[in-house]
C-alpha cells in the first residue's frame, strides 16, 4: 500500500534552501511540488512542500514541508516563494498552489497532514492508497 508522509523540515531561510537542494538532487523522483496558503487573524502564511516518488520499491512516498514559515504581508512574493518556485520550475514542475486552513486550527499537527494529503487525494495531485 502506498502511503504518503509529511516530513517536516522547518520554517527558516536555511530550510527552503535545504527543500530545493532536495528537489534539485532528487530531480527524478519528484512527484510534485505545493505552494499552500492560510489566514489566521487576518496573517497570511505560505507553506511550500514536494512530494517524491518512492525509493526503489518502497510503498513510502515522502512529503517534506516548510509548514507556514512564510508570511505574505502584501500582494508580492517573498524571496523564499519565488526562490521555491524557481526551483520547481528548473525541476520540469510547476507548483501547485492551494488555499488550506491554518494548522493552529487542528488539535494536532497530524490531523493537519491527514487534512492535507485528504486533499490532495481528493483532486489526484498524489496517487490514492493502493
Amino acid at each position: 500500500m502506498l502511503q504518503q508522509y509529511f516530513i517536516e523540515l522547518g520554517e527558516g531561510y536555511g530550510d527552503i534552501y535545504e527543500l530545493i537542494e532536495l528537489m534539485k538532487t532528487n530531480r527524478e523522483r519528484l512527484h510534485r511540488s505545493f505552494i499552500f496558503s492560510s489566514t489566521i487573524d487576518g496573517k497570511q502564511s505560505i507553506s511550500v512542500a514536494a512530494a517524491f516518488h518512492p525509493a526503489n520499491e518502497s510503498n513510502f512516498m515522502p512529503i517534506y514541508i516548510c509548514r507556514e514559515g512564510i508570511k505574505q504581508t502584501d500582494d508580492s512574493k517573498s524571496k523564499r516563494r519565488l526562490l521555491f518556485e524557481e526551483a520547481s520550475e528548473q525541476c520540469g514542475q510547476k507548483p501547485v498552489f492551494i488555499g488550506l486552513k491554518h494548522s493552529s486550527e487542528f488539535a494536532d499537527t497530524r490531523l493537519f497532514y491527514q487534512y492535507i494529503t485528504g486533499i490532495l487525494r481528493l483532486n489526484n495531485l498524489v496517487p490514492p492508497l493502493r
